[in-house]
């Protein structure tokens, strides 16, 4: 095992992959885990990884694989409610990002990969099917579904509305 090539690899990706597991785990502390994890995991398996080009992509898979059976473990600690909290308005660039990441946060666990892996990862409905194992069908209603959500989710100003 060469330990110094996954040195740098992680050295050079490591963020551009934590902040896809952030997205995944809609958690910081969770983000880090996950990704250790998974580096973990790819650690294990370097010399059986042939093509290193594609660590990227194994390393994104085993986010996601593990990232599901974290949900499948947890037990419900949400609960909907029938009325929707009073949200202020606020116009400043990084408080659009937070609103951003919690309305992803209140996203099912698969619409959210989804949309992540879609939007924050660049990658086709194909390439998303493959990484979970899903019919491309399935990916469009979760993606569609999820961006209902994430628009019906999100406040939007009335002066910042466009009117037609």
């Amino acid at each position: 095992m060469n330990h110094e090539e996954f040195r740098t690899y992680v050295q050079s990706r490591g963020a551009a992959l934590l902040r896809v597991a952030n997205q995944l785990t809609g958690n910081p502390s969770d983000a880090e885990d996950l990704l250790q994890t998974a580096l973990a995991r790819t650690y294990l398996a370097w010399d059986r990884i042939r093509d290193r080009s594609s660590l990227d992509g194994y390393v994104r898979r085993a986010m996601v694989n593990i990232n599901i059976s974290w949900w499948r473990r947890r037990k419900l600690e949400e609960y909907p409610s029938e009325e929707l909290p009073d949200v202020p308005v606020q116009q400043d660039a990084r408080h659009r990002y937070d609103e951003l990441e919690q309305a992803l946060d209140r996203l099912p666990a698969r619409q959210r990969t989804a949309i992540v892996l879609r939007y924050y990862e660049d990658m086709t409905e194909p390439e998303i099917a493959r990484t979970l194992g899903i019919s491309v069908g399935t990916v469009k209603s979760s993606v569609s579904r999820g961006m209902a959500k994430l628009r019906g989710d999100l406040v939007i100003p009335d002066a910042c509305k466009r009117v037609n």
